[in-house]
């Protein structure tokens, strides 16, 4: 399994590229509605991307990474993004495993993340990666009422989740 590793700033040129890429696996997907209108919002720009609590790449070339922020003391799973081609080969759960630990290390006592309910490779995934359904409060709330905003829910039920350290 390739190691996972802080994302460097000549990285940041190619991560817009692969989670557009992996956001295409959400088309075909169980659980997404009208996946032919489906409009997700664009990938994040390189600014926001270097403005990250932390960025994690795995693969050479970059095949996957995860991408954390903060969200009222938590660490917030904002994306995690695998490449159509690597899909089911375990990447998404060696970043997520990466991205607990880094969380922890950190002295966050727990992670949040806001996903598709329905789609096998989104809430499922997560809870067997120890994630729990919560009611979003506060900042998590507000996360998931823009969400509603961009036009996500309209592609599916979305939820938020919850792992505690």
């Amino acid at each position: 399994m390739p190691a996972v590793r802080t994302a460097k700033e000549a990285d940041l040129a190619f991560l817009p590229a692969l989670e557009a890429a992996s956001d295409t696996l959400l088309a075909s997907a169980p659980g997404v509605r009208g996946s032919e209108l489906l409009r997700l919002p664009p990938p994040a720009g390189i600014a926001e991307l270097r403005a990250a609590r932390q960025l994690l790449v795995v693969g050479e070339p970059i095949t996957g990474f995860a991408r954390i922020e903060e969200v009222e003391g938590l660490a917030h799973l904002e994306q995690l993004s695998v490449h159509p081609a690597s899909a089911g080969a375990g990447l998404g759960r060696l970043l997520v495993n990466a991205a607990l630990r880094w969380a922890r290390t950190h002295g966050y006592p727990g992670m949040t993340l806001c996903t598709f309910a329905d789609v096998p490779f989104n809430a499922p995934f997560y809870r067997s990666c120890g994630f729990e359904v919560v009611e979003p409060r506060g900042e998590l709330a507000q996360l998931r009422r823009h969400e509603v905003e961009l036009g996500l829910d309209e592609a599916g039920r979305r939820v938020a989740m919850s792992v505690r350290f």
